[in-house]
């Protein structure tokens, strides 16, 4: 064993010796024949051995890349994915701001067109206040100019009227609640009623429950009615769109017509909306209505006149009937 100790070291020595005897002839310049033909000779004795522990080192190398490639990857991934959320958090952001200018926009040209001074505000909050069942908090108060009874509008009619004003926060009680009573009146006519809300809940979606005073006028499905206004405009100033009849009950015998409409604010979406501080000088009728309903509409509308006219028609051709029938019983007995 201590011979075989020896050889190795010895071996070792030798292979030592070679490679600092190579290193200095490498290291000069020149072509020398005898150094080119060392060099020769040592690389070809220790390529083998270069050759094999590049083979066992490889599978570590490779491995060691993959997975700093595979560490590095997971890293981009994880910041591309943050990259994303803050760009659709800038493009949500983006589009709600786009979609209120847009409501601003409607507020301000239903203002204009009315001759309303509004303070704009947020609706933050949709609430069941004492006695209320559908009301909504506002982020505009007293400090703002804003007090109780004040009608509220967004661009499309109705919203409500202020029935608590804080320093910095206003409640609104909305049309659609059940204790919420709006006059009204048909659009293009005199013919005056009452709107009341239907809402018995938080957003349960009631439509609006409208009666007419006069049991001679006609009402109609499509027809629109707007508000009539009170007293130097509190709670309601007039002009504003409140809702379109839908549908409309059979009351006969009754003083009054009553029907059911969609009120003209989804409530559903409610947002920016504005509170009207000051009310126009003249009432402003119908300029706040779109564009009337298309002629298949009117066409109902029509259609339904013609019905109740036939209808009450037919009632009173029964009622001729009967008192014939009368008097020929009676001048049977008569006779007899």
């Amino acid at each position: 064993m201590r011979h075989d100790g020896s050889r190795a070291r010895l071996v070792v020595g030798i292979l030592a010796a070679l490679s600092l005897v190579l290193v200095v002839l490498d290291s000069r310049e020149g072509a020398n024949p005898v150094t080119s033909a060392a060099r020769t000779v040592g690389e070809a004795a220790f390529r083998p051995v270069s050759a094999g522990v590049s083979v066992a080192g490889a599978p570590i190398g490779g491995a060691f890349r993959t997975a700093t490639a595979a560490f590095g990857a997971a890293e981009r991934a994880e910041s591309l994915e943050r990259e994303n959320e803050a760009l659709r958090a800038r493009l949500q952001t983006r589009e709600y701001d786009s979609e209120r200018a847009e409501q601003l926009d409607e507020l301000l040209h239903l203002s204009g067109m009315g001759g309303y001074e509004i303070v704009p505000a947020q609706a933050v909050t949709r609430v069941t206040a004492r006695g209320f069942s559908d009301t909504v908090t506002l982020d505009v108060g007293r400090d703002d100019g804003v007090r109780r009874n004040m009608t509220v509008v967004n661009g499309d009619g109705l919203v409500g009227r202020i029935v608590r004003a804080g320093a910095g926060t206003s409640t609104v009680v909305l049309v659609t609640d059940h204790a919420s009573s709006v006059g009204a009146r048909l659009e293009s006519s005199h013919e005056i009623g009452v709107a009341d809300g239907g809402s018995e809940g938080t957003g349960d979606g009631d439509p609006l429950r409208f009666e007419l005073m006069s049991a001679d006028t006609r009402l109609k499905t499509g027809q629109r009615i707007v508000t009539l206004g009170s007293l130097n405009g509190t709670p309601f100033v007039p002009g504003v769109p409140v809702g379109t009849i839908t549908s409309v009950d059979k009351t006969p015998g009754r003083l009054t017509r009553t029907g059911r409409a969609e009120p003209a604010v989804d409530f559903g979406s409610l947002d920016v909306v504005g509170v009207i501080v000051a009310g126009p000088e003249d009432d402003p009728r119908d300029s706040l209505l779109p564009d009337p309903p298309s002629k298949a509409s009117g066409d109902e509308g029509d259609k339904q006149d013609k019905q109740e006219e036939q209808g009450e028609k037919d009632k009173r051709d029964e009622g001729g009937d009967d008192a014939a029938d009368g008097g020929s019983g009676s001048g049977g007995e008569d006779g007899r």
